[in-house]
């Protein structure tokens, strides 16, 4: 099945497909008032999207942190596609935007390894991708989530 990845433009279309889903993927985004904060700024940032069958099964939103660094913000794809490159795809042409947009850095946060077993495959998805361990700032968010922030420079990548 041939997964087919589009930079959305349309507003309304990136909260949709930003909603769709993160409100399938309980585990990683439970909490109502955080996934209502990434679906609302998902309208005003570069939203890619994984389409199958013309249904969306993963997205990708980039948040501009500096004028040399992106933040890879908020990302989803359907369990259902897990472990078979939609991931990967998103992150490809995210990665090839920010670097034609002139970013030198894309940056990306999650909790840190150890602390539970969802969370650990996203550290290894996102260390897969050659994102480097930055800083982890253990109350960020709380106690219970430490924050870890990986960090790649993809001007030196978009010339390899």
């Amino acid at each position: 099945m041939e997964t087919k990845i589009v930079l959305l433009s349309d507003a309304e279309e990136k909260r949709r497909v930003s909603r769709t889903i993160l409100e399938a993927l309980p585990d990683w985004f439970g909490v109502a008032e955080s996934r209502e904060e990434y679906i609302q700024a998902s309208a005003g940032q570069p939203t890619f999207a994984a389409f199958r069958d013309g249904q969306p099964v993963g997205f990708l939103c980039l948040k501009e942190t500096g004028r040399a660094t992106v933040e890879l913000a908020v990302m989803g794809v359907l369990a259902s596609c897990h472990r078979q490159g939609t991931g990967k795809a998103l992150f490809a042409a995210a990665k090839d935007y920010a670097a034609r947009k002139g970013y030198c850095f894309m940056q990306v946060k999650t909790v840190k390894m150890g602390m539970y077993p969802d969370y650990d495959r996203t550290n290894l998805f996102y260390q897969s991708l050659g994102f480097q361990e930055f800083e982890c700032f253990p109350l960020l968010w709380d106690e219970q989530n430490p924050c870890q922030i990986y960090v790649m420079n993809i001007a030196k990548s978009s010339e390899e």
